[in-house]
This record gives C-alpha cells, sequence and structure tokens, in this order.
C-alpha cells in the first residue's frame, strides 16, 4: 500500500470516528459470520448466471427515457425472483416490492439509462446498437457510465434477499430508475406518486462505478459527495456590420471574449478559496464569415458546487458580470436561461458510518477507502431531498494489473462516459452484490437513526 493510500485512510477513519459524521447512540451488532460466508459462497455460485444478466444489458443499451426494453427485462427478472412488479413510474421507472415481516423499509436504486457513445472497447460482446438521434444524426449506444454493472448488480442482491428471508424482516424496495443521464428520472418518478403510492423509505442506498478504484474494493464520503449541476445559456447581443468596419458595429464576439474572461473570477475572487465551485464555459457558437461581425453569440455554460448559498452565489455572479459587460460596450441586455439540472448529494452521516463499520467487518478495512467528493452530478439526490436518508458508494471496477499498465504507460484510465471505458465485470459484481447485500442485511437487522 502506497503511503498516500496510507495517509488517505487514515484522514477518512479520522472523519469517521469525528463528532461531524455522528456516532451510534446504540450499541449495533455487525451481520454473524456465517451470513457474511453463505453470501460469500451464494455470490461465487451464481457467478455465471450474473455475467450473463451483464452482457444481455450490456449489448442490448437504450437511450434515457427510450428504456423500455430495458425495464421489461429487469422486471422480468425480478418478478422471477418473487417481488411484486410495478411498471411505467414516471416514464419507464418501474418498483418492485419484497415484503418480508415487520420491519423497516429500505430502498434499493438502479439507473436504467445508455447514453449515445459508440463503443470502442472491442470487447466480443461490445454494443453494436446505433440510433438516429432528433438532429437526423446517427449514433452508437452505449453504457459507458456503468449502469448494465448497477442492474446487474441489483438483479443479483434482489436474487439472494429473496432466496435468504430468514436472515432479515422488513420491506426491499427496488426501484429502476430512467433518465439519470439526462438528470430528470428520480424527478419523474417522484412526479409519479414514487413515495405515495408505495411506502417511503426509511433508507435509501445506492452504487456507482468508479473507473479509478480497483475491483475488490470499495469508496466511500459522508456528507457532500457529488455537486449541484446547473447549465446556463447566455445570448449575447451586438450590432451586426462588416469586418471592415467595426466601428460601426457593436462585435459580440468580443463582448464573449471579455465575459468568458470575466467568469472566471467569480470562483477565484468571490468566493472562499476552501468552498469549491466551477464555472466552465463548454461551448461558443458566434458569427459565420470571416468578414462578417453577426449580430449575437451563444455561451454555452455548466456551474457546479455543493451548497445551496454558493449555487445561489455563483448564478446571480454569471448574470451580473454578463449584464455588465453589455453595458460596458453600450450593448442590449443579454438574454440568459438557467436549466437546473441535479442538486447536490448528501451522503447521511450516520447512515455512511453505520454501513462503513459493516463493509470494513464484512470485507475487511484494506477494501473500504475514503474518497474525495466529485463535481459529477447524480439525480439520486433528489431521494434525499424528499426526506429520505441516502447513502451512494462507489464500486471499485477496474483490475489492479490494467490500472498498473495504464499508470505505466503514463495513461489515466478511460473515464466514465469514454467509448472505451469498460469494467471487469466478474469482480467487480462479485464485490458489489457482497457489499450492497451486506449493508441491506445490517439495515434491516439493526435500523439506522436518522438524523
Amino acid at each position: 500500500m502506497s503511503r498516500a493510500h496510507v495517509l488517505l485512510r487514515i484522514a477518512g477513519l479520522l472523519l469517521l470516528t469525528s463528532t461531524t459524521l455522528g456516532t451510534p447512540s446504540r450499541a449495533m451488532a455487525d451481520p454473524p459470520e456465517p451470513q457474511i460466508e453463505t453470501l460469500k459462497t451464494w455470490v461465487k455460485n451464481e457467478h455465471d448466471s450474473l455475467i450473463e444478466v451483464y452482457r444481455h444489458f450490456h449489448t442490448t443499451p437504450e437511450l434515457s427515457f427510450e428504456e423500455v426494453e430495458t425495464a421489461k427485462h429487469l422486471g422480468k427478472l425480478l418478478s422471477e425472483a418473487g417481488y411484486e412488479v410495478t411498471p411505467s413510474i414516471g416514464g419507464n421507472g418501474l418498483v418492485a416490492i419484497l415484503k418480508n415481516g415487520d420491519g423497516p423499509t429500505v430502498m434499493l436504486r438502479t439507473d436504467l439509462d445508455a447514453l449515445p457513445v459508440t463503443e470502442n472497447t472491442e470487447l466480443v460482446y461490445a454494443s453494436k446498437k446505433v440510433v438516429q438521434l432528433e438532429d437526423g444524426t446517427s449514433t452508437g449506444v452505449m453504457h459507458a457510465c456503468g449502469h448494465d454493472i448497477h442492474m446487474t448488480n441489483v438483479v443479483g442482491v434482489a436474487r439472494f434477499m429473496a432466496s435468504h428471508r430468514d436472515y432479515w424482516k422488513g420491506t426491499l424496495m427496488i426501484i429502476g430508475q430512467p433518465a439519470e443521464e439526462k438528470g430528470e428520472g428520480a424527478k419523474a418518478m417522484l412526479k409519479g406518486g414514487l413515495f405515495e403510492r408505495f411506502p417511503k423509505p426509511d433508507f435509501a442506498i445506492a452504487l456507482h462505478v468508479d473507473p479509478n478504484l480497483p475491483t475488490g474494493t470499495v469508496g466511500y464520503r459522508s456528507g457532500y459527495a457529488m455537486a449541484n449541476v446547473d447549465s446556463v445559456d447566455i445570448r449575447i447581443k451586438g450590432k451586426g456590420g462588416h469586418g471592415a468596419h467595426p466601428d460601426a458595429t457593436v462585435d459580440p464576439i468580443v463582448e464573449a471574449a471579455q465575459l468568458i474572461l470575466d467568469l472566471q473570477t467569480v470562483v477565484s475572487r468571490e468566493l472562499d478559496p476552501a468552498e469549491p465551485a466551477v464555472i466552465t464555459v463548454g461551448a461558443i457558437h458566434g458569427g459565420t464569415k470571416h468578414n462578417v461581425i453577426g449580430d449575437d453569440c451563444l455561451l454555452q455554460l455548466t456551474v457546479r458546487s455543493y451548497g445551496d448559498e454558493t449555487r445561489k452565489h455563483l448564478i446571480e455572479a454569471i448574470k451580473r458580470k454578463a449584464k455588465a459587460v453589455a453595458i460596458s460596450y453600450r450593448a442590449p441586455e443579454p438574454e440568459i436561461t438557467v436549466s437546473e439540472g441535479t442538486p447536490s448529494l448528501f451522503n447521511d452521516k450516520q447512515l455512511t458510518w453505520q454501513i462503513v463499520r459493516t463493509f470494513n467487518h464484512a470485507l475487511g478495512e484494506d477494501q473500504v477507502v475514503p474518497v474525495e467528493p466529485s463535481m459529477g452530478g447524480e439525480d439520486f439526490s433528489r431521494y434525499g431531498i424528499a426526506g429520505v436518508p441516502i447513502f451512494m458508494f462507489r464500486l471499485g471496477s477496474v483490475d489492479q494489473k490494467r490500472l498498473a499498465r495504464f499508470k505505466q504507460l503514463g495513461q489515466e484510465p478511460p473515464s466514465l462516459h469514454s467509448p472505451l471505458y469498460y469494467p471487469d465485470a466478474d469482480e467487480c459484481l462479485s464485490t458489489g452484490v457482497t457489499a450492497t447485500s451486506i449493508a441491506l442485511l445490517e439495515l434491516f437487522q439493526n435500523p439506522a437513526e436518522k438524523e
């Protein structure tokens, strides 16, 4: 283990034992060793079956809000395992319920959708699917974000919990959520009556594959784990004319250039240096020809933060800077459109403490590692905002030998959403099913106390 890894583990353990994370108010027993060993043996015996499920999902990806066959197949597998499945919640979402006596209700979530990415992994089971987008262009479709692993993990966990009902009491609520990649699926399911038509869970858990963690490991983060994500469109207005006579125009591209530079000072000069935030201008569209000054220029921004106040400050500052640039160039006021994406994901501290303690016991402390918060977005956060304590952990997805080879070559592993990303499914799924099942057994046997 490297010195950096050791220091990270020490920092994580200090965090787990700090008062800010929360401490148990009563003694809690770990799942008995025989249960853990039975689970590990069961997962080993189910390996081939789960790989078959995984390859089916991988080769039949569907885009956000188009997950008709994906939801149907997942629902079929859960129904065969003994769950009562209700389809078409918030579009293609589904809910699967398994009641097993008196006890807490715990929700386990998986996402269903894939990405408009043409797979380039050269795997024998690589996705060959091609679709036509709304703009008429064609693209491949790929589970480049690991949702195929997420769904297969849920199938494995569902089968184990259904076949070992003597290990727990309560209600297991599994949801297959559409359109996570668009940040709209959780909102759609909640609007579709998720917590009115079905029991509102006492706790909710989920996992997400991590391309930088080795298989066999899980990562955790208490508190803020993923960011608020907002999109901002700014249409800068000017006065068009001939490129040879700029004095007779108001050049919106020069305005845009000025604004791009001004925006760099918002995070660096207006926020506490310890407060993470990002303003990125991801696209600029303006002009039609070398010697023509156009009437407008469009900037498209992604804005990331954690806290609500920081989120509000960033949006206000962007609007202020854009209007100020327009005034300084004697230009019309710009059109500014803010599209709220996903809210930041906050892992419940008490719930995190309890599950990580159980992970340490069942998987071994060396396999349970603290991770840094991400500026990525994840709409699992909406269930927390709806009043349910949540915990999302990360699942190592790339074999240590592959990671070592990337390092030797001076390369970063392919990131999520890359056409080259693929998980080493064997150990990835074994660890995922084991960790998720252990977390559920813990919550059913020792219900966490809500903060």
